[in-house]
């Protein structure tokens, strides 16, 4: 379910799972947090690229696999999640994300999540967990660092999607590229860091690392506490029992 090349200086790790759009099961995470951490430990390596396998980025969490578990369970496994995706930050090698095809949910959380975002134009941007009944139960902090807050909870409601240009338009991602070139120009991207001397690289992010992950965890406690009182309302169970989540 992932894959991992170096090429050169970068290594390019891919969400290979497009049968179920490269959504995000307890496995697939295992396994790309083992390629984040491989990457991090490679000294041949000095910048990451995060991309998908067509047709998408991430469709966010794996909800057929969720499906089987308990409320509880649920938040275990998200805030599972939440510790990678904030792993990121603390990194000293940058991670670029190259989105194509669409970044929902979780997935729009983990492409946010790292330190450079590149879309293509036609990407679908959305967070459809509001409209289902729950807040997202990570990684918010991570989307206010990008957008500010005003910004954040208009995407957190999630009454409509928004494409690349308009993502970058609002600083949540931050660089655009044509169809089909968003791997390229992150490549592109990515070479241009690795080249610059890796103390420095490492210092820049954590001279920023306060900034931009401030109070990430605890955060994203208060977020999967509500989460978990979410799951509980009339409109939130209404739309576990079309997934068959166990109350």
């Amino acid at each position: 379910m992932i894959q991992s090349e170096t090429k050169g200086t970068i290594a390019v790790v891919t969400i290979n799972r497009p049968e179920r759009r490269n959504a995000l099961g307890s496995q697939l995470m295992h396994d790309l947090g083992s390629a984040l951490a491989a990457a991090e430990r490679d000294p041949a390596v000095r910048a990451v690229v995060l991309t998908g396998a067509p047709p998408a980025f991430c469709a966010g969490s794996d909800l057929k696999e969720l499906a089987g578990l308990s409320i509880a369970e649920m938040c275990c496994h998200e805030s599972e999640t939440a510790v990678f995706a904030r792993a990121i930050g603390y990194r000293a090698k940058p991670v670029i994300a190259a989105v194509e095809g669409y970044a929902l949910g979780g997935g729009f959380i983990l492409a946010a999540s790292c330190d450079i975002v590149v879309s293509a134009s036609n990407a679908r941007w959305h967070l459809p967990e509001a409209p289902n009944g729950w807040l997202p139960p990570w990684g918010l902090m991570a989307l206010m660092a990008r957008v500010g807050p005003v910004r954040a909870r208009r995407l957190t409601w999630g009454a409509a999607p928004i494409d690349g240009d308009e993502a970058a338009h609002i600083g949540l991602v931050d660089d655009v590229a044509e169809p089909e070139q968003a791997l390229h120009h992150a490549m592109d991207v990515a070479a241009g860091l690795a080249a610059v001397p890796p103390e420095a690289i490492a210092s820049t992010k954590r001279f920023f690392e306060p900034f931009i992950m401030a109070d990430a965890e605890r955060f994203d406690e208060v977020a999967s506490r509500e989460f978990a009182l979410n799951c509980e309302t009339p409109s939130s169970r209404a739309t576990f029992g079309r997934f068959k989540v166990k109350s």
